[in-house]
């Protein structure tokens, strides 16, 4: 995944834009970066991995030598940006978000005007560069925007820093968020709208599908007005955005309480204590206790102080140790316990099932699972988000190609996602068994919705159910 921010100031906007941007770390492990600009010393970038240190230790020069009233800044889990760019549009920095499914066809296009293009170290092209080419496919930014968010297929947001504004473009079907804060003398743009309440911004605007609007210390101009259909992924309310964060005019945390009463009005067992696996589960599991009347608990705790971000070892055979041992046990709190567990989802199963397993060892007698979302059945073609780089590695289609012996077309896998028949009795059953859960009842999707409490024709469901 990913997140930016963006700063227009009447004075140096470096302070603003360092918090801001990392204040969108969840989104991001891999790399980060900042670009300014200001009138004495025009551009200035700097890139940095931070797989292994947060973005605050690897920015903290930056933070102190970069100057100037406008910047943007990002964090990614795939291509280093923002990129800097000089073409006919003069020189500006640009940072995505989103995914783009025809990246190659889009090259090879673009390629035939002797244009070229860097590989990345995995041999694809960085895709925020290929966005600026195809903007400078036009005569200005306006058509060139409009362009590049009409022939990318799958979602992309941006921003572009140039010498007069930033230019701030939200996905035509509105898939990731891009809001506007403002405070005197300054606006700003960001993917999560709590990132800038901490530093003196109100709420300016949300911008809608489609929408692009260029940004300056004095103002927001509307360049190109919204679309009217909207496809939001429902997964940032379920996992992916901050609690704090709102979309739509919902809040995650809310709607996360949301969930977990609905989960728990539908449900039949009785168990001792509800816990939620931290983070994500959390407030879900909040929810549930507090409709169900069972207590609250935390059986085991996340240890943060040195556990910021999902650090992996060079060596293979510690991998799946150190996956787990950021959390630790309340043993008193599991021991002859009945526990019924919420986390955010099922993707392979393999994380969850360890957890349970180590619940287990530690004395606990039962441990039901309740995901707050449904069976993740189809993989995401939208978003650059995913706990796994197959849906071939999804629990539930490794379970349904055993129960019908083999590959299934997307109309089986429909009829699996649609929990009023027998198949899905059958999948779930066969994931509780393979999991050595207790039992397992999914969140169904009408519920989820329900939660969301947004119209559900504007919500992205497609990794649930496969609908476009």
């Amino acid at each position: 995944m990913g997140g930016f921010f963006g700063v227009a100031s009447k004075e140096d906007c470096v302070f603003d834009l360092f918090f801001g941007t990392d204040y969108h770390s969840h989104l991001g492990t891999r790399r980060a970066g900042m670009a300014v600009y200001g009138a004495e010393d025009g551009f200035e970038k700097a890139i940095h991995s931070i797989e292994n240190a947060p973005f605050r230790t690897k920015f903290d020069d930056e933070s102190n030598s970069m100057h100037g009233n406008m910047g943007i800044g990002c964090i990614s889990d795939y291509e280093a940006q923002p990129i800097l760019v000089r073409s006919h549009h003069g020189t500006f920095a640009i940072t995505t978000v989103g995914k783009i499914n025809n990246a190659e066809e889009i090259t090879n296009m673009i390629i035939k005007d002797k244009t070229h293009f860097f590989e990345m170290s995995n041999g694809e092209i960085n895709a925020t560069e290929l966005v600026a080419s195809i903007i400078n496919q036009k005569e200005n930014f306006i058509e060139g925007i409009q362009y590049a968010l009409e022939l990318v297929d799958g979602s992309l947001s941006m921003l572009i820093l140039t010498p007069v504004g930033i230019y701030c473009a939200r996905d035509k079907m509105g898939r990731t968020p891009v809001v506007v804060g403002e405070k005197e003398g300054a606006h700003c743009a960001a993917f999560e709208s709590f990132s800038f309440g901490n530093l003196g911004y109100s709420l300016y605007k949300e911008l809608g599908p489609g929408e692009v609007v260029v940004m300056t210390p004095e103002s927001v101009k509307t360049l190109v007005a919204p679309g009217k259909d909207m496809k939001i992924c429902t997964f940032l309310w379920i996992y992916y955005g901050y609690p704090s964060s709102v979309y739509e005019g919902v809040s995650v945390e809310e709607m996360r309480y949301r969930c977990g009463q609905a989960l728990a009005r539908r449900d039949h067992v009785k168990p001792d204590i509800v816990a939620g696996v931290p983070d994500s589960g959390t407030a879900h599991a909040i929810g549930y206790a507090n409709e169900s009347g069972i207590p609250f608990s935390r059986p085991f705790i996340k240890y943060t102080p040195t556990w910021p971000r999902s650090f992996m070892p060079t060596m293979q055979s510690k991998r799946n140790l150190i996956a787990k041992m950021k959390l630790l046990p309340v043993e008193q709190l599991i021991k002859d316990k009945s526990l019924l567990l919420i986390d955010d989802s099922i993707v392979r199963g393999t994380q969850l099932r360890e957890t349970t397993e180590f619940l287990y060892e530690c004395g606990a007698k039962e441990v039901h699972i309740r995901p707050a979302c449904p069976p993740l059945v189809f993989g995401c073609k939208y978003l650059n988000f995913s706990r796994t780089n197959s849906e071939m590695e999804l629990i539930t289609r490794k379970v349904i190609e055993e129960l019908e012996g083999g590959e299934v077309t997307d109309d089986v896998l429909r009829e699996y996602a649609d929990y009023n028949s027998e198949k899905y009795e059958k999948m779930v059953d066969k994931i509780c068994e393979k999991l050595n859960f207790t039992t397992l009842r999914y969140h169904r999707l009408d519920d989820m919705l329900e939660a969301v409490g947004i119209d559900p024709d504007k919500c992205c469901t497609y990794c649930w159910n496969g609908r476009e």
